[in-house]
């Protein structure tokens, strides 16, 4: 098993679970109601990414848009659809900042069309039967 929750640990506690993105929903929602099962009163989850709601064209293997949680929910859809207590994402602004990206450039010279679909470069939309780019 890959992930477990200790009950002696979370039992009666407000949890806070961080995790890098969320893509489909649905591993969130597997380890918040683990954390619940495994009595935690409340479970809050912080996201180090922002919301991933476009494909990624350039190396990064992501399922089609219609599958993106966050391509077709609200930040409050997404929280109550992972039965999380509360939902954040870090911004793009503070994504540039917490890597270090250069000060003045454009998106601090990251590709960020995964959060915001501005891509960089022309995209095939077919690749992406629901790509609106």
């Amino acid at each position: 098993m890959k992930l477990s929750a200790v009950r002696k640990v979370v039992e009666g506690k407000r949890v806070v679970m961080i995790d890098d993105s969320i893509v489909r929903g649905t591993t969130s929602l597997r380890i918040v109601n683990m954390l619940r099962e495994a009595g935690a009163s409340e479970v809050h989850v912080r996201i180090t990414s922002p919301p991933f709601a476009n494909p990624c064209y350039y190396g990064i293997d992501t399922p089609d848009r219609r599958e993106l949680i966050a391509s077709s929910k609200t930040v409050e859809e997404i929280r109550k659809a992972i039965n999380a207590d509360s939902l954040y994402f870090l911004s793009e602004e503070g994504l540039i900042e917490a890597v270090g990206a250069g000060q003045g450039l454009y998106s601090g010279g990251m590709c960020l069309a995964c959060f915001n679909n501005d891509y960089p470069t022309p995209v095939n939309a077919e690749s992406d039967k629901s790509c609106s780019c």
